[in-house]
């Protein structure tokens, strides 16, 4: 089984998304099981744009508060999700589009303040129940998972879309993790893609500013796969390959 993680620039871009999903249609009809995990950021960005609301964040990570995080569900679950969903149906892939927290498929804490400020709506992924994908899978449709999980007491939170798939692709026994986004891979100190990294040297990588950005999540997220099992990671296509010796 692989597990997909969709995020970056690439779904903005209609003709990129398009060839990355004609591709997973023809996996998908070998007979390749695979579960796509999705964020939206820039989606979210938009829409907080065109409602005058503005965009905060601190520490990497997108304060949440309780106006925000209808945006971010709504996004999440409806727009980007279902605009992936249709996108697989007319390459001729059956898809079904849930949120994280259904089932619940993703489950989370609140993130503690960072630096001192409340991140609002917010969550670090603890685990995952992959009893509604298993489901899904096992009639014979494609699962297209967003990033929002379920929080404590019945409440929603917004999660790194990385770390996601990484929880996700380890509850499910996944033999493969792969990351497609805008980037062609890690890179090294003079701009070059790192073809192949052992998790000890990914680890001395997060030490140091050489990974930084959207890539220090996916690395962090990677190096978490791959302690609980996850056979394989990749970073971009044909980009970076995550071993762990």
């Amino acid at each position: 089984m692989r597990v997909i993680k969709l995020g970056g620039s690439l779904l903005d871009d209609a003709a990129r998304r398009a060839e990355v999903l004609r591709g997973i249609a023809r996996a998908w009809k070998r007979g390749e099981p695979i579960v796509i995990v999705h964020g939206g950021g820039k989606h979210i960005d938009a829409h907080l744009a065109r409602l005058g609301m503005a965009k905060r964040t601190h520490a990497g990570l997108r304060i949440t508060d309780d106006a925000t995080l209808q945006i971010v569900v709504a996004v999440l679950g409806g727009t980007v999700n279902k605009m992936l969903v249709s996108e697989l149906a007319r390459a001729g892939v059956k898809a079904a589009g849930i949120s994280g927290s259904d089932g619940p498929t993703l489950v989370a804490e609140r993130h503690p303040p960072i630096d001192g400020i409340d991140l609002g709506n917010v969550g670090r992924v603890r685990k995952s129940d992959p009893s509604l994908i298993q489901a899904i899978l096992g009639i014979g449709i494609l699962p297209v998972v967003s990033s929002v999980a379920a929080g404590p007491k019945g409440t929603l939170l917004n999660v790194n879309a990385d770390s996601a798939a990484a929880v996700i692709a380890a509850a499910l026994g996944a033999s493969s993790l792969v990351f497609l986004t805008d980037v062609a891979g890690l890179l090294d100190g003079n701009g070059a893609v790192v073809p192949s990294l052992g998790a000890a040297d990914a680890r001395a990588l997060l030490k140091t500013d050489i990974v930084s950005g959207g890539m220090r999540p996916k690395l962090e997220a990677a190096l978490q796969a791959l302690s609980a099992g996850v056979g394989s990671i990749h970073i971009g296509e044909g980009g970076t390959s995550l071993v762990a010796a």
